[in-house]
């Protein structure tokens, strides 16, 4: 059985009880974590996971909570949030090296002031380093993937390295479900700030216009199928706007959920649902969710999320 008191023995971070996620995720949707935990650093990560193993006290792993949708009844076991506490970055020569809590846009804004270019396309995703490289996240023909190195994983109870060539990275897709990112490394090319800076702005700009920024929701809800989009499929299927309680389908961009205020997740999730069952009826196309769902589930799956 877990030990509150056992657990403040050996870890220096945060703890919280039946702590409340909706306020640590983009969506602002979300019931209570049984344990909610925020690490000092790497070393107290090792820590916790290799406790929670041992108790065998399924874990869910934290970022800036995008890219995810939270049950309304919360999530059973331990969350652990990296933000706090892994987010250290440094610089040397063109190398970075960022930890995973780390904000995709502190890390643009570092990677500019020190005038390397590669990642400006980054910052208008709500996530973090970590969840970044699990997902692959990427924008407007660029993914993280490109520039990356190294990436420092807890895998098996063991922190080790992995290269860029071992890592699998496809489209929103890594060989890293299952393992929990510590930080990785990025090789960058020189640039004119200034240049860089207007590149950034350029895309923030683009990003606004297109997509729905006023309102909470938990990024692109599906994966772009081949050869398509899946904002277009949507609309195309008479969806763009449909409204169900506080969710909608956005007016702006149809492959984003949008929470007007005190959105469930049981009516994102009807939406979710209206939308694979349109699409695939109107195109035969099935729809695949890039949002991970969480909680559903009596059993929480080890995962790392933006």
């Amino acid at each position: 059985m877990v030990d509150i008191i056992d657990i403040k023995k050996f870890f220096r971070g945060f703890i919280s009880l039946n702590e409340p996620l909706g306020k640590y995720t983009s969506f602002q949707i979300g019931g209570p974590a049984d344990f909610y935990l925020e690490p000092a650093d790497k070393a107290d990560v090792v820590a916790i996971v290799t406790y929670l193993q041992q108790q065998r006290l399924p874990y869910l792993i934290l970022g800036k909570g995008s890219n995810m949708l939270v049950s309304d009844d919360g999530v059973r076991g331990a969350v652990i949030n990296l933000e706090s506490g892994l987010s250290h970055i440094s610089v040397s020569g063109n190398v970075v090296t960022a930890e995973a809590g780390l904000s995709l846009a502190r890390f643009v804004d570092f990677c500019i002031h020190h005038s390397l270019q590669g990642v400006e396309m980054l910052p208008g995703i709500p996530g973090t380093i970590g969840g970044a490289v699990v997902m692959n996240a990427g924008a407007y023909g660029g993914e993280i993937s490109d520039h990356l190195v190294t990436v420092e994983v807890l895998r098996k109870g063991n922190v080790t390295t992995v290269s860029k060539q071992d890592s699998g990275f496809s489209y929103r897709h890594s060989n890293f479900q299952g393992d929990i990112i510590l930080g990785a490394t990025f090789q960058l090319a020189a640039g004119d700030k200034q240049e860089i800076m207007k590149n950034r702005r350029d895309l923030l700009i683009k990003r606004n216009r297109a997509q729905p920024v006023n309102f909470p929701n938990s990024g692109s809800m599906f994966k772009n199928p081949k050869g398509g989009y899946a904002a277009k499929l949507i609309e195309e299927a008479g969806l763009k706007g449909k409204r169900i309680g506080n969710a909608q389908i956005s007016e702006k961009h149809a492959n984003f959920i949008v929470n007007h205020g005190n959105a469930t997740a049981e009516e994102v999730l009807s939406l979710i649902e209206l939308a694979k069952s349109t699409v695939a009826k109107k195109f035969n196309i099935d729809l695949e969710l890039e949002v991970k769902l969480v909680g559903f589930d009596e059993q929480v799956e080890r995962q790392v999320y933006e």
